[in-house]
């Protein structure tokens, strides 16, 4: 059985108390730790997950429409931006979420892999979820302005929430009128922490080459490579 008292810290730094303790230590509950502990007398945090999912939507989504004259599009890729794994896991690990994670032993060793930045984005969302139930609205509205909302002001500023794909086809075909292709050139690792390298091509030219732990993430960065190799960034 873990010390929970080392939950008393992570209250501490949040700025919240729960009255319902077991709900904080349900969100950072994984499947695996059950699995190895069947006597835990708390279930696992996926439906806590199930709805923080639905609670961070909706408020980074109100958020972004008093705050934005942006047409729908943008709008959606803001949201993305924010509320995608690579940025919740960003948020978790600045919080030191990896010290409350209750995991299988397995699981515990996989230290820097795809697979735990997805358990530590999911944990945002289950704690947000957890929050939204103990606390309201009000409190976990605060705990997302702290923590995520802070991050909007660099990805505008950096146009991060635009698709490099997406604007690398479009200069693509303005300037050279050409549709970009991508090609695998390797792929290693374990099934779990698969790693690529895909070239971004026009015409039979290889214009930069991006590596990513999926296919789709290895393209946005040959994507993204490219359009400061050609300079149609602006």
């Amino acid at each position: 059985m873990p010390d929970l008292t080392v939950f008393s810290k992570l209250e501490t730094d949040l700025g919240v108390t729960f009255s319902r303790r077991d709900l904080l230590v349900q969100a950072f509950t994984h499947r695996s730790y059950l699995n190895e502990n069947p006597g835990f007398k708390l279930s696992h945090n996926e439906r806590l997950e199930f709805l923080g999912d639905a609670v961070l939507e909706l408020i980074v989504t109100e958020h972004l429409y008093h705050t934005f004259p942006n047409p729908e599009g943008d709008l959606t890729n803001l949201r993305a931006s924010l509320v995608n794994a690579k940025t919740l896991a960003e948020v978790a690990l600045s919080l030191n979420f990896d010290t409350y994670l209750l995991l299988s032993r397995g699981e515990a060793k996989d230290t820097n892999s795809k697979a735990r930045h997805t358990i530590l984005a999911n944990a945002v969302e289950a704690l947000i979820g957890a929050i939204y139930l103990d606390q309201g609205m009000a409190v976990v509205k605060r705990f997302i302005e702290q923590h995520l909302l802070t991050r909007l002001d660099a990805i505008v500023a950096g146009q991060k929430y635009r698709d490099p794909k997406s604007t690398f086809q479009e200069f693509a075909q303005k300037y050279v009128n050409v549709t970009p292709a991508y090609k695998v050139l390797a792929e290693w690792g374990p099934d779990h922490d698969k790693h690529f390298r895909v070239g971004v091509y026009l015409g039979e030219e290889e214009v930069a080459v991006g590596e990513g732990q999926s296919k789709q993430e290895a393209q946005v960065a040959a994507a993204a490579a490219a359009i400061t190799v050609k300079g149609w960034g602006g």
